[in-house]
Formats: C-alpha cells, sequence, structure tokens
C-alpha cells in the first residue's frame, strides 16, 4: 500500500511546492502582529492541511470517468448554476459578490469553474484534433468559456474572468490552431475588449486600467494600490529589508498583504534574491506539470496536463504583474502564497487529478520515467 503511494505520487513537484508554501507563511506571519482577532497565519496552515487531505485523496481517486461527456456537460451546468445564483444571494467583498458564505469558511464559484472549463475544453479538443483547424472549433470552444466568463464579469470580478479568458486562450492555441485563425482570435480579442470597454466595465474597473498606464496619475485613489506595491517591491532592493522589517506591510501602507499583494510583501522582506528564487520554484512546478502532461495516455490527459499549467502561468503572470505595475489591480490570488482556502483547496485539487492520471501514462515512456527522481 505504501509503495503504491509512493509511486502515485511526483514528490519532485511536491518538493518544488512547499518552499512555495513556506514563503507565503513566513511572509503572513510577519506582518500579523499577537492578539490580532484575524491570525492569517494560523488560518492558512488549517487550509494547507486540508489542501494536502484533498490532493491526496484525488490522487487515489480513478478519475477515468471525467473523459465522459454527460457527466463534464453534468459539471459545466451545474457550476454555471452556481455563478448564477451568487449573483443573487452571494456575500460582497471588496465591491464584488463573488463568494458564497457558510458560516465558518467561504468558497468562491469562480475557482470551481476555472478547473470545470479545463475539463470540459479538454475533452473537447481532444476528440476535435484531426480537424482542429477548422474554425469552428474556436466558437465553439469559446462559447463554453464565454458563459462562464459574462457570469464572472458581472459580479462583477474582473481578474477571475480574465484568468478564465486565458485558460480559453491558452488551450486553443495549445490544440493546434492556424496561424490565420490566430490572428483572427487576436482581432476578435480587440474587438470583444472594446465593446466590454464600452459597455460592460463599471467606473472604477476602467480606472484600474488606466492607472496600470500610468499609476502615478492617481496615487491617492485608484493608482494607490499598485503604487505601494512597487514601492515594496523596490525598497527590497537585492538582499530584503529581512523577516518581520517589511515596512510597507507592517505599517498597513500596502493593501491585502496577506492576498492580492503577497508577492509585494515578500518581495520587501526577501529582495531580488528570495523574488527571483520564487519565481524559479513556480518554473520548476509548470516544468513538472507539462512534463508529466507529455506522458498523457490520451489526448485527454495531456490536455488537461496542459490547461492546468496555462492555469497556474495565468494566475502568476496577472498577480505578480500587478504587484510590480505591469498589469491592472484584479484581486486574483498567487498560487500557493496567497491567504485564503478556496483557490487553495482548488490547485491541489487540479494536481491530485493529475497526480491519478500518472497511473495511465503511456507505457512507451515508463522506462524514461524511471531514472526520475519523481518516487516511481
Amino acid at each position: 500500500m505504501l509503495e503504491k503511494f509512493i509511486k502515485k505520487i511526483d514528490w519532485l513537484l511536491v518538493f518544488f511546492i512547499v518552499p512555495i508554501l513556506l514563503g507565503g507563511l513566513f511572509t503572513m506571519k510577519s506582518f500579523t502582529p499577537q492578539g490580532n482577532s484575524i491570525n492569517f497565519f494560523e488560518k492558512q496552515i488549517i487550509w494547507i492541511f486540508l489542501a494536502f487531505l484533498v490532493f491526496f485523496i484525488f490522487s487515489f481517486i480513478d478519475f477515468r470517468f471525467l473523459r465522459r461527456t454527460d457527466v463534464l456537460v453534468t459539471l459545466f451546468l451545474l457550476s454555471s448554476t452556481l455563478l448564477i445564483v451568487l449573483l443573487f444571494i452571494g456575500n460582497i467583498i471588496k465591491g464584488a459578490q463573488s463568494w458564497f458564505s457558510l458560516g465558518i469558511f467561504s468558497f468562491q464559484p469562480a475557482d470551481i469553474m476555472k478547473l470545470v472549463l479545463i475539463l470540459i475544453l479538454s475533452k473537447y479538443f481532444s476528440r476535435r484534433h484531426v480537424e482542429i483547424r477548422n474554425i469552428k472549433h474556436i466558437f465553439i470552444s469559446g462559447f463554453y468559456a464565454f458563459v462562464p466568463f459574462v457570469l464572472v464579469l458581472l459580479q462583477p470580478d474582473f481578474g477571475s474572468a480574465m484568468v478564465i479568458f486565458l485558460i480559453w486562450f491558452g488551450m486553443v492555441l495549445v490544440s493546434g490552431i492556424s496561424k490565420t485563425h490566430l490572428f483572427f482570435v487576436f482581432s476578435s480579442c480587440v474587438v470583444i475588449f472594446a465593446s466590454l470597454w464600452i459597455f460592460v466595465f463599471a467606473p472604477y474597473q476602467k480606472a484600474r486600467i488606466i492607472s496600470f498606464i500610468n499609476p502615478l496619475t492617481d496615487i491617492r485613489g485608484s493608482g494607490y494600490n499598485a503604487s505601494q506595491s512597487t514601492i515594496a517591491v523596490g525598497s527590497g532592493q537585492v538582499l530584503g529589508k529581512g523577516l518581520g522589517f517589511g515596512t510597507q506591510s507592517r505599517l498597513k501602507f500596502l493593501p491585502e498583504p496577506q492576498s492580492d499583494f503577497i508577492f509585494a510583501a515578500f518581495s520587501e522582506e526577501w529582495g531580488f534574491i528570495g523574488s527571483a528564487l520564487i519565481l524559479l520554484l513556480y518554473g520548476l512546478v509548470i516544468w513538472r506539470i507539462l512534463h508529466i502532461a507529455s506522458l498523457g495516455v490520451t489526448n485527454f490527459e495531456m490536455l488537461f496536463g496542459m490547461g492546468i499549467a496555462i492555469f497556474f502561468m495565468s494566475h502568476i503572470f496577472v498577480n505578480i504583474g500587478m504587484n510590480i505595475g505591469l498589469m491592472p489591480i484584479t484581486g486574483i490570488p498567487l498560487p500557493f502564497m496567497s491567504y485564503g482556502g478556496s483557490h487553495l483547496v482548488i490547485e491541489f485539487a487540479s494536481l491530485g487529478i493529475l497526480m491519478n492520471m500518472r497511473k495511465y501514462l503511456r507505457s512507451a515512456h515508463r522506462d524514461d520515467i524511471s531514472h526520475e527522481f519523481i518516487g516511481v
């Protein structure tokens, strides 16, 4: 039983994730005063424990039933229904009606939808890889992404909507789209964005995008968060100020240092060296995910692994981008580092499904895998 457990898990992937988790925990601990009613450090330890529990449980569930169209369509409809219900009875947090509150904890249905979207797009593209150059598949797959995109945008949660778009766009690219169709997609994106700007975006969302272009135009208003974040990152210099000596977070100049801006809080204390190490670890995590995906027994497993990699890269790109002033402020958590259980459980659940799929790796590659330090 123990040997089966060891073989199931890619321990090298876990080895790369653990330091990222610890980086987030140490950062939360450094600016959380004793006696605070919201002790982010202690609560995050509980969430990490639950996330790992989900990870190991999901690693042992046979997820081949997810290849069935009826199962995936049901999951998609249920997730969409949750997003619709959320618009009526969801809790409003930081201006967005994005959460269901269940007393002792809350969860964000958009996180669930991201995983479901990866699954349903993996199924769709895996069955049509031969004729993927047909432009109709861009529209059909786009419909699967358009539904949650609009529902999430109505909350309004611009950050999660952006990630949903990036998941769809990334999976369209890896599915084998032609250059002509790629140009068409880019042109469509420009038209869609222009339409959203005119008809959908709220004034505060427009202000965030404008402040991204030039945050110093309104550093006391819409550009305040971006300004304080870049100050925190820059003040860390090469070696950082030291654990617990980050003035921006401890003196509360930096908003949401435990979640949206944890990278800025971390960079202030650990400097360029620490930030570069975190980015290296993220790169290694993505590498392991893509490696597992490349050995998938069918196109479904391969596309799912690539979708998970795109999911993580989207969050990393958007979050760190907004922390260093290269992206608008969207409220997207940084994988494995930001405080919160909803996104953390979904991240580990997706990796748990990926671990289970390792059981069915193509036999032609097993000899190569056995020489790697991944527990096989």
